[in-house]
């Protein structure tokens, strides 16, 4: 009657039969259909991009996110699951870059845009058969067949609606503006973008000198970390406030703040001494002569708030070109912005030194240079952390630019406001990572000279210079002069439609920028349903907001920034409510896992040895999920060998005797219960109690934690062990049957409570329980989570039984001691 686990078991097999099972049988399908009418728990997919192989960090936070979805659908929620693509941006164009061996813009421009997009477009879903094997094989539930896709027109078109609001608000604008600009790409980044790249690097630490123009053998002596910034210099800054002292040192008076004395190298005498605002418009030579021609009204020294005495001098130098201080406190002193450096990162001809050669290569030969000329006085290493483009990983520059930006500032209040009211899981992550990130807001660089990504929909007047932002297709076709038969909203195509300008009737030509993909992202609340060209009434009852979203930590200044900024500015509150946020999963030996250190782990090899439920489990049950984890495959081995064997071994135990004796769970019910019986029940609803609980706080781990003490020790070393006798009699007297009524309903009510976070083997075990009787749900997935009965929960009993195995453990370990052999079972 109880199916037995047949020797060649294992439960990768099992689950590829459950896997075929659920398929055959549209058990996804139908849970949602059981619950249509139910109370909506409204949940969004973070899109992946899939043109490269999911890790092993996906199959947490993917087991996090189909955990909460599986719980909730239990406790009698609607909870619809849309799967998505991100599929525009860097990503996608460097890994086309590399298959095309395309090395610069140049080389794309010349293969031709239309050609590279198409390229980018195939790409996309280069491994979507794998990534889609990979939410099979680890039993995420997800609606696969109908993603939201971000190249799509009805995509894109939501995103330029939204784009629009934000246009005609005037939160939309060019500026010119230091952004930072990776050199390989050839392309602004946002703030975000670059919060996801630093890296910690040594740089050369030069301290200059700097003569003044009018007074012999004196010099400012100032401090950078970026020499080659050194060739567009226009100014140094002094702190107003600190006092500055001139000293005769090594027969040359050096000017520097009087705090940072300490930097100096042997004896010096102290000549004078005051403010660093009495050195205002002081002259001083220029270091390099290359940029001379351009620098009118430059070289001289001016007072800034943000030079600080925590290290230096206590003077810098101002390159209004490569730094967002500098160029503000260039628009006040009226500095030039000399622009030595091209957008290669590489020196211009009029620098003849090293024109052509890349920056951060030519600080070694500045160094030399300063040297040779004695206007070196020192030279050290210096260790600090730098951003890096955060897909090719290339240094980046600060750099002066025309962009388009997101006035983001302007409602940073309400930002904060909102992100106050979010449930963040750990609530430091909100109060700390992600709201000192608000705090510190600047507006959003959005633009991207790039290619393959949504198209910035605004048009210019070539005759009046009237812009306009379209926000739809259909406002597009009615100001077009002529439309293609064949609508694709991707450059080149879109860059062909030329608009009639609505003031003077001249021709109106898009701008070629596109937008940050993280902007597309960040829109897929709205643009997953062509929001609000659809789906427009029933938005806020079906759609919005989530109750909540799951991702990693690298995404607190990635998605889960981009969604609420959009979130705010459109429907005034956050798209989502909470937010659970998993830490990093690192090697056994605490480093990051990378392909450069071979020390990368793959999925499907876990889930070919051991099976998802194993992997998924041992992600869970470790450590807490906002903890950095190290993986330890050995881990896995101990889960499978200690709680899914265990659980295994205690159905196989009742499921032997229960055929044995025709056991029917429907047929009767015991009239007296003994002790250990009333005391099993009084377990289990503490334990339906305690794990309701952790589920509901998302305390994945206590759940775990909960059922692993529970069926090892309580369940199997203490209940069986105790019980075994009582299967043993040929009748089925009310002990016997009492027995096999608590264990069937301990097995059943167990598979229920780990079915969230351990699909398929709570599935199995509940199938083999049921599957010969009548008038239970198709699949544990369909049934109603267990409610703790509190009257059962009996803490007398619970407390003289824990007592008693106390006893008996105590015993066991005496009788080890002394060598004496248990007698009988």
């Amino acid at each position: 009657m109880f199916r037995q686990y047949d020797k060649g078991f294992n439960f990768p097999k099992l689950e590829e039969n459950i896997l075929c099972w659920w398929e055959e049988n549209d058990i996804f399908h139908k849970s949602l259909k059981l619950r249509q009418g139910a109370p909506r728990y409204i949940f969004y997919e973070g899109p992946p991009t899939a043109n490269g192989i999911p890790g092993i960090h996906h199959a947490l936070a993917r087991t996090i996110k189909d955990t909460i979805c599986r719980y909730k659908t239990m406790k009698n929620f609607l909870v619809e699951r849309k799967a998505g693509w991100d599929t525009h941006g860097l990503p996608v164009e460097i890994g086309v870059e590399q298959q095309l061996k395309l090395k610069s813009k140049e080389e794309i421009e010349k293969y031709g845009i239309e050609n590279f997009n198409n390229k980018c477009k195939e790409s996309v879903f280069s491994y979507k058969k794998e990534w889609d094997e990979f939410t099979r094989k680890l039993g995420y539930w997800l609606d696969l067949d109908n993603p939201y896709i971000t190249y799509t027109n009805d995509y894109i078109e939501t995103v330029w609606w939204i784009l629009k609001k934000f246009y005609d608000k005037g939160l939309l604008y060019k500026g010119h503006k230091i952004v930072p600009w990776c050199p390989r790409c050839g392309t602004a980044l946002s703030s975000h973008e670059v919060a996801q790249g630093y890296t910690e690097v040594t740089d050369p630490s030069l301290y200059v000198k700097i003569k003044l123009r009018d007074e012999p053998n004196t010099y400012f002596l100032v401090w950078t970390t970026t020499p080659w910034t050194l060739i567009s210099n226009v100014a140094v800054a002094l702190a107003p406030d600190e006092i500055y002292v001139r000293v005769k040192h090594k027969e040359q008076i050096l000017i520097l703040a009087k705090s940072l004395l300490r930097i100096l190298d042997g004896d010096y005498e102290i000549i004078d001494e005051k403010p660093g605002r009495e050195y205002e418009y002081t002259k001083y030579e220029p270091l390099f002569p290359y940029m001379k021609d351009e620098a009118n009204n430059g070289y001289y020294a001016t007072i800034a708030d943000f030079v600080t005495m925590e290290e230096g001098t206590g003077i810098v130098h101002i390159a209004p070109a490569f730094g967002a201080d500098d160029y503000e406190l260039g628009l006040k002193y009226k500095l030039p912005v000399l622009q030595a450096v091209d957008t290669k990162g590489t020196f211009i001809d009029k620098v003849t030194p090293w024109a052509g050669e890349f920056v951060k290569q030519a600080d070694p030969q500045i160094n030399s240079d300063l040297e040779k000329r004695n206007l070196l006085y020192k030279s050290e290493d210096y260790t600090h952390t730098y951003p890096f483009c955060w897909r090719c990983e290339t240094p980046l520059l600060y750099y002066a630019r025309d962009s388009w930006f997101i006035r983001t500032t302007s409602f940073k209040d309400k930002m904060i406001r909102a992100n106050n009211e979010i449930e963040w899981y750990p609530p430091e992550i909100g109060s700390g990572r992600f709201g000192e990130w608000l705090e510190n807001n600047v507006d959003w660089a959005l633009s991207r000279e790039r290619y393959w990504g949504t198209p910035l929909p605004i048009w210019i007047c070539q005759s009046c210079s009237k812009e306009i932002a379209i926000g739809s297709i259909e406002q597009l076709k009615k100001t077009a002069i002529e439309m293609p038969d064949k609508l694709d909203l991707h450059r080149p195509y879109v860059d062909s439609i030329i608009l009639k300008c609505p003031s003077c009737g001249g021709n109106m030509a898009r701008v070629k920028e596109v937008i940050d993909t993280w902007f597309d992202s960040g829109s897929m609340p709205y643009g997953q349903i062509h929001y609000p060209f659809e789906n427009k009434d029933e938005f806020e009852e079906r759609y919005f907001p989530a109750e909540f979203i799951a991702e990693a930590l690298d995404q607190t200044r990635g998605w889960f920034y981009s969604m609420l900024a959009i979130s705010i500015f459109i429907s005034g509150r956050s798209s989502y409510k909470r937010c659970i946020v998993n830490n990093m999963i690192l090697d056994i030996k605490g480093k990051k896992m990378s392909k450069h250190l071979g020390n990368v782990v793959d999925p499907k090899q876990l889930f070919a040895k051991y099976g998802a439920d194993v992997l998924r489990w041992y992600l869970m049950s470790g450590s807490q999920i906002w903890l950095p984890k190290r993986f330890d495959e050995n881990g896995a081995v101990e889960v499978l060998r200690k709680y899914f064997s265990t659980l295994q071994n205690s159905y196989s135990f009742f499921a032997l005797y229960a055929t044995i004796d025709k056991f029917n769970p429907l047929s009767r019910q015991p009239s007296d219960l003994p002790v250990i019986d009333i005391w099993l029940i009084s377990r289990l609803n503490v334990l339906i109690k305690n794990c309701s609980e952790a589920y509901e706080n998302f305390d994945f781990t206590r759940v775990t934690r909960l059922l692993s003490n529970f069926v090892i020790n309580e369940l199997s070393n203490w209940w069986i062990k105790c019980s075994r006798k009582r299967f043993w009699g040929t009748e089925m007297s009310n002990d016997k049957l009492s027995a096999y009524q608590a264990l069937f309903n301990t097995l059943i009510t167990v598979s229920k409570l780990m079915a969230p976070i351990s699909p398929f083997f709570a599935e199995d075990i509940y199938l083999r329980l049921t599957e010969n009787l009548n008038g239970f749900a198709e699949s544990v997935h369909h049934c109603d989570f267990p409610v703790a009965d509190e009257d059962k929960i009996n803490k007398e009993l619970d407390y003289n039984m824990a007592t008693a195995e106390n006893i008996v453990r105590l015993g066991r370990a005496a009788r080890k001691k002394a060598n004496i052999k248990v007698q009988g079972n």
